[in-house]
């Protein structure tokens, strides 16, 4: 038994409560090692010595080098004590606190085995359940659709359809998106995602000078109201992006601080070295290198105060129903805890979903963000379907990996994504291949999280890197391919299936086939993508149990190289 590559951390991703009742415990050990059983043996923390149970727990992921084991525990008392048993084929031994011994002396295992002393409610993290069965559709709104055409447009110097520059303004507005409401519910979306809606100078909206307004090339605050309303009326979402770690150059404050140097009662409201600000020595804290978007002093307590009561505002005022966090990573965990509290407050089911790209564990514990943009989620499928650095092993392997980076309730809701208005089109990387973004986007629906769908995507819209992915929408639906489009929301609608919100998730390869399959009670939920050259006879692997959802570049009864098929079952 490799010893080194054993791990658990008690109240951890490795050790998390559900609610009360339910404890999640895994182990980690070396890929491919020959376990014939492992168990966990637990009880109450001051019974363990004599009451005693024992559950069987399965390898539920598999990655790159680990294998991880995984038992769901329903608990009669919150004050948790555990040690692992596990067989092999040469021995059995105990795993706990001091390591791996063949002996364990249980009288004395309150010196040393793992425990979750005691399971609070206020520990937890709570699930939005809004967000499990959901479909997001991110608008980049200046470039998404123009709908009032009496509103001052001298601003405009791009034609619609024009390839935009980074200055360019083409008019996209709410009333737009408010007059396309029916099309994005056709979509199959139930949730729409808006970049930053309040003044600025830019197209983008990124740097903010007014955070209690709506920018007059959008609209004003009773247009987002009409249009919250009529969000909610149809019984989906909206959330608005809170740009918190820094802002405009033009903000009041900021101008006060130009001013007067230190003697600005707002000096400590920015990270000013010096007298006063110099744009021309970037004596200051920005965003990356842009003198225009000082950083805020989240430390500062009006600062706080000021930024915690804008987003309370929006809630409270508007019925929004949560945030996406602009570069959240480089904000401070003390400050997003409380924005947390004071938010869920407002709206308890209200998501805070924040811009990592990267790892982002410390911030997913329950008491900061609901979820991430699932950016490690994109690069995995891009490794697949564009760059051919993964096969269906790795994919798979990675896939698992991604999983394991958090507890299943921070999973669950995850919103991943292939493409963003950060990014390159999907559809450009895989070089115009249709049934590659097909795939892939089975792929976003099948696996654990909130899909999230960039505005175009369902119409095969092209782009390149910041600013020609946030070219205008195309509404001249003569120059759409409908079967791609109907193949496209077939996908989407299947997020309301209860295994795909509710369901638990192995993924796995044999060969070059990547098999994804999610159960929730006696129903399954199958994708299986071929990533080969061959063709894959659909019944060798799968059986004739079963029935397709749908599918795309299958031969009867041959999934051809690159198709994939999603198939349901129902075990009887």
């Amino acid at each position: 038994m490799n010893e080194q590559a054993l791990l658990h951390i008690p109240d951890s991703r490795y050790c998390f409560a559900v609610d009360t009742a339910h404890v999640v415990l895994r182990l980690r050990v070396m890929r491919g090692e020959d376990i014939r059983k492992l168990s966990v043996v637990y009880a109450c923390k001051y019974e363990f010595a004599d009451n005693r149970q024992t559950a069987v727990m399965e390898r539920k992921y598999r990655d790159r080098l680990f294998d991880y084991y995984e038992a769901s525990l329903t608990l009669n008392d919150v004050r948790l004590a555990y040690v692992f048993y596990i067989e092999t084929p040469e021995e059995s031994f105990y795993f706990s606190e001091d390591g791996i011994a063949r002996e364990y002396r249980f009288e004395l295992g309150y010196y040393n085995f793992f425990q979750l002393p005691y399971v609070h409610r206020e520990d937890t993290i709570k699930t939005v359940e809004w967000m499990r069965d959901t479909v997001f559709y991110q608008i980049f709104v200046d470039r998404f659709r123009r709908g009032d055409m009496g509103k001052k447009d001298g601003y405009i110097n791009l034609d619609w359809g024009e390839k935009p520059k980074p200055n360019s303004f083409a008019g996209g507005d709410l009333r737009g998106i408010l007059e396309k409401l029916d099309y994005i519910q056709e979509l199959g979306i139930g949730a729409i995602y808006l970049t930053p809606i309040f003044p600025s100078v830019s197209n983008h909206k990124y740097d903010i000078y007014e955070y209690h307004d709506v920018d007059s090339q959008f609209g004003e605050k009773e247009t987002l109201k009409e249009l919250v309303e009529e969000v909610h009326r149809r019984g989906m979402h909206l959330i608005l992006d809170a740009v918190f770690n820094h802002c405009s150059s033009r903000l009041p404050q900021f101008q006060d601080v130009l001013e007067k140097g230190k003697a600005s009662v707002y000096y400590d409201w920015f990270h000013v070295r010096g007298e006063r600000p110099d744009p021309e020595i970037m004596n200051y804290e920005c965003f990356g290198s842009c003198t225009y978007m000082p950083k805020l002093n989240t430390g500062n307590r009006e600062v706080r105060n000021y930024l915690l009561e804008t987003a309370c505002y929006w809630i409270r005022e508007f019925d929004i129903d949560g945030w996406r966090l602009d570069v959240s990573d480089e904000i401070s965990h003390d400050f997003w805890r409380q924005f947390r509290a004071a938010v869920k407050e407002v709206k308890a089911d209200c998501v805070v979903i924040g811009e990592n790209w990267h790892d982002a564990y410390p911030f997913l514990q329950g008491d900061q963000y609901d979820s991430i943009m699932n950016y490690a989620f994109t690069k995995a499928c891009l490794d697949y379907f564009a760059f051919g650095t993964f096969g269906s092993k790795e994919l798979s392997d990675r896939l698992n990996e991604l999983l394991m980076r958090n507890k299943s309730t921070v999973n669950n809701m995850m919103m991943n994504l292939l493409d963003s208005h950060d990014t390159h089109r999907f559809y450009s990387q895989v070089g115009g291949d249709k049934d590659k973004l097909l795939a892939a986007a089975a792929l976003e629906i099948c696996y654990p999280g909130t899909p999230c769908i960039y505005y175009g995507t369902e119409i095969g819209m092209e782009g390149g890197y910041d600013p020609d992915c946030r070219r205008t929408f195309d509404w001249d639906e003569d120059h759409w391919d409908k079967g791609f489009g109907k193949l496209f929301r077939r996908i989407l609608a299947l997020k309301k299936e209860k295994a795909l919100g509710w369901g638990g998730v192995n993924i796995s390869s044999c060969g070059e086939l990547l098999c994804l399959e999610r159960s929730y009670g006696e129903e399954r939920i199958i994708l299986l993508h071929n990533g080969g050259r061959t063709a894959t006879n659909l019944r060798e692997a799968e059986g004739s149990d079963f029935c397709i959802l749908v599918s795309n570049l299958q031969d009867g009864e041959k999934l051809l190289p690159g198709g994939f098929v999603i198939i349901k079952r129902e075990e009887i």
